[in-house]
C-alpha cells in the first residue's frame, strides 16, 4: 500500500486525485468510505436544490466522471480499489437520494443504509466488487450499493405516507 505522505502528495498536485480521495476525506485516518459519505451530503444538498432533471444528469455524469478518476487513482496508487478512493461512495451517496423525500431525517436514513449496503456488501454487490477491476469495479458496487438503499428508503417513505 502507498505510504499516506504520497497520497496526500497526489491529492495536493492533482486535482483529479484530489476528486478521487473525496476532496481529501479519503485521506483521514480512520474509516475513509465514512468519511467520503460525508462528503457526499453537501454535493446532495447542492445538487438537491437545482431541481430533479439536474440531479439526475448530474449524478450520471459524477458516476462516469468518477469511472475514469478511479481507474487514474488506482493505477497511480498501484492498488485496484485503495481505501482512500472515495468518489465511489460520493456518488452512492447521490444515487441513494435520487427519489428520496427532502429533510434531515432522510439524509441521515438514507446515510446509514447507503454505508451498511456497502459496507456489507449484499449480492451481487460483492460479486462485483471480487471480480470487476478497474474503475467501473469500484465505481458499480458503489451504485448498487446506493441503488439498494435507494429502494429502502423508497419503502420506508411508502409506509410512513399511508401510515
Amino acid at each position: 500500500m502507498p505510504r499516506e505522505d504520497h497520497l496526500r502528495r497526489l491529492a495536493r498536485r492533482d486535482v483529479g486525485h484530489f476528486l478521487s480521495l473525496g476532496f481529501g476525506t479519503g485521506l483521514l485516518p480512520a474509516a475513509p468510505g465514512t468519511w467520503g459519505t460525508i462528503a457526499a451530503i453537501p454535493v446532495y444538498l447542492l445538487l438537491a436544490a437545482l431541481g430533479w432533471p439536474v440531479y439526475v444528469g448530474a449524478t450520471v455524469a459524477l458516476f462516469l466522471l468518477g469511472v475514469w478518476l478511479s481507474e487514474r487513482s488506482a493505477r497511480a496508487l498501484g492498488v485496484h480499489d485503495h481505501p482512500a478512493i472515495v468518489w465511489d461512495e460520493i456518488v452512492g451517496f447521490l444515487v441513494t437520494m435520487v427519489g428520496s423525500p427532502v429533510g434531515w431525517q432522510w439524509i441521515c436514513g438514507g446515510f446509514l443504509l447507503f454505508r451498511l449496503f456497502d459496507i456489507l456488501k449484499p449480492w451481487p454487490i460483492g460479486v462485483i466488487d471480487d471480480k470487476l477491476s478497474g474503475g467501473w469495479g469500484i465505481m458499480l458496487d458503489d451504485l448498487l450499493a446506493g441503488l439498494y438503499a435507494a429502494v429502502m428508503l423508497a419503502i420506508a417513505a411508502s409506509l410512513l405516507a399511508t401510515a
